[in-house]
């Protein structure tokens, strides 16, 4: 993450009379790989990677949403609505290597399975504590329930997922 990324989070959480949305959602937006319109910015998020993230028109992230990526993407389509504590973590640690405590593999050193791009729809709601790992593209029209965990791309659009880990559990439309 860029000096840039990185201090202009600790600057948001620093100042807590910091008008949020006059001065740190813009600041957020333009650190974005690519911000649509109307993008609104829950309080306390967490974003680290923020070169990385694509974010489309009229999204919204709902307080204490965390996106951690480092050398995927995270893609955001149209209309997503996240509820409240949504996390998405594009990467995982190297597990392989012997010898060497796992926080000590550089980011260098990972495998292409290690980080993988994270790609949501349009028209997506998820819902109050979900959590999104990297590889998983939720297709257009999705509900991803509250309290999911998904580590698997669903299959279908328009579909309603949740559980642990997530799985179909139902259609938002009749055939």
């Amino acid at each position: 993450m860029g000096s840039f990324s990185r201090s202009l989070l600790c600057f948001g959480r620093s100042v807590k009379a910091l008008p949020r949305k006059a001065i740190v959602q813009p600041l957020v937006k333009r650190s974005f790989a690519r911000c649509g319109k109307g993008f609104s910015l829950g309080k306390r998020c967490d974003l680290q990677g923020l070169e990385n993230i694509s974010v489309g028109n009229d999204v919204s992230f709902g307080p204490d949403t965390r996106i951690w990526t480092t050398g995927a993407e995270v893609i955001i389509g149209n209309d997503v609505m996240f509820g409240p504590h949504i996390t998405l973590i594009s990467g995982d640690h190297r597990t392989d290597v012997k010898d060497k405590p796992m926080r000590a593999v550089r980011p260098t050193k990972k495998l292409p399975s290690n980080d993988q791009d994270i790609v949501v729809g349009n028209d997506v709601w998820i819902g109050a504590n979900v959590t999104i790992l990297k590889g998983v593209h939720i297709p257009d029209g999705t509900v991803i329930a509250a309290g999911a965990l998904v580590v698997r791309s669903p299959y279908e659009e328009n579909c309603i997922w949740g559980g642990v880990p997530a799985r179909l559990i139902g259609r938002r439309f009749d055939d």
